[in-house]
């Protein structure tokens, strides 16, 4: 019986006004502007309780799924990157800074560092922690937080013109997190790279550095996970969007094994080679069984068939059943069919 979890996001209940990044479409004029009115619309204490009891609806959806470590879904978060560093010093939400990323895909305004990037003793996880695990009962909540690459890919770096300066000060920022989070009681605690899949020279250059100070001091009853996905659709059934090559797993999976407890990664959109699992020694795979760019429901049979393929070469006390990423497009009804089938076939 693998145990089984969630990523991150899940898809908001209608009532949310945020409205999620990836929903507005980057080569959107206003994308930018209806991120800030989600962000604003979010502050009001009316909207508080809004979330609340949001956050609550989708842990109960995925507990009913057969989730066993669920996540708050994310749904305070216009962006997962943004919602993290509007917490932090030296970011400048303002004035914005233009940017062409994802190699010419799209131009995008983002968020721009303007000075030194330090906490600021304000850990907005912990109370959504808090909500989300008094609404899970005995199920355990991961909280998940942006990665010191990743967020150095959606934002605008005006101060630093160091990558690896700017990391470390970003894993510094977010180890702060992490502690307050523990501190509060949080045991499940993820950061999220999916840039590491995309950028996987930088990654061993200066990430994975980044990455092991991000959890620096955590004690061994925390469980300290990462995710590295290959890209994320821009429309549900998209088909054609841009993805990471298939050898960044293998060329990290060495460097990578060992400095958290649990790595994530896909494996449903594109099934990895046999030799992959096997690369992994030490950490725990969290391996994606169901696809979140497509609306077909997959068969509880044919995710069993891809477990027991997998089993020989990851022994199943480290492997965890999950879906590729987030599951943000395919809407509430979709993603609970998803996560039954996944739960059936893991359990």
């Amino acid at each position: 019986m693998l145990t089984t979890t969630c990523i991150g996001a899940f898809p908001k209940p209608e009532r949310v006004p945020v409205t999620d990044w990836f929903q507005t479409g980057h080569d959107d004029e206003d994308y930018t502007a209806k991120v800030m009115r989600g962000w604003a619309a979010a502050q009001s204490e009316e909207t508080q309780a809004t979330l609340d009891d949001a956050t609550a609806e989708v842990i109960a959806d995925q507990i009913d799924c057969g989730i066993d470590v669920v996540t708050d879904g994310e749904v305070r978060r216009e962006n997962y990157v943004h919602y993290q560093c509007r917490h932090f010093e030296g970011f400048d939400f303002e004035n914005l800074t233009q940017r062409v990323l994802r190699n010419g895909a799209y131009t995008s305004d983002l968020p721009s560092i303007r000075g030194p990037v330090r906490s600021t003793g304000e850990h907005p996880l912990v109370r959504d922690w808090q909500v989300a695990q008094a609404a899970a009962g005995d199920h355990p909540v991961k909280m998940t937080l942006p990665g010191p690459m990743t967020i150095t890919d959606t934002t605008a770096d005006c101060h630093y013109d160091d990558p690896e300066a700017l990391a470390a000060d970003l894993a510094a920022a977010l180890n702060a997190e992490v502690h307050a989070l523990i501190d509060a009681g949080c045991r499940h605690i993820q950061i999220d790279e999916p840039i590491f899949a995309r950028k996987p020279n930088q990654a061993l250059a200066y990430g994975i550095d980044a990455l092991r100070a991000c959890f620096d001091g955590v004690p061994d009853e925390v469980t300290r996970a990462m995710h590295m996905c290959c890209g994320y659709p821009r429309f549900l059934d998209d088909t054609d969007y841009p993805k990471a090559d298939p050898g960044s797993y293998l060329q990290l999976a060495a460097s990578v094994d060992g400095v958290v407890d649990e790595i994530s990664i896909e494996d449903a959109h594109r099934h990895n080679p046999p030799e992959l699992f096997a690369a992994f020694e030490r950490s725990t795979l969290i391996v994606g069984l169901v696809r979140i760019a497509s609306s077909r429901v997959e068969d509880v049979g044919d995710v069993r068939d891809r477990i027991e393929a997998i089993l020989p070469h990851l022994p199943a006390d480290r492997f965890v059943a999950a879906p590729d990423c987030g599951l943000g497009f395919v809407g509430r009804d979709l993603a609970k069919q998803k996560l039954r089938v996944l739960s059936a076939a893991a359990h």
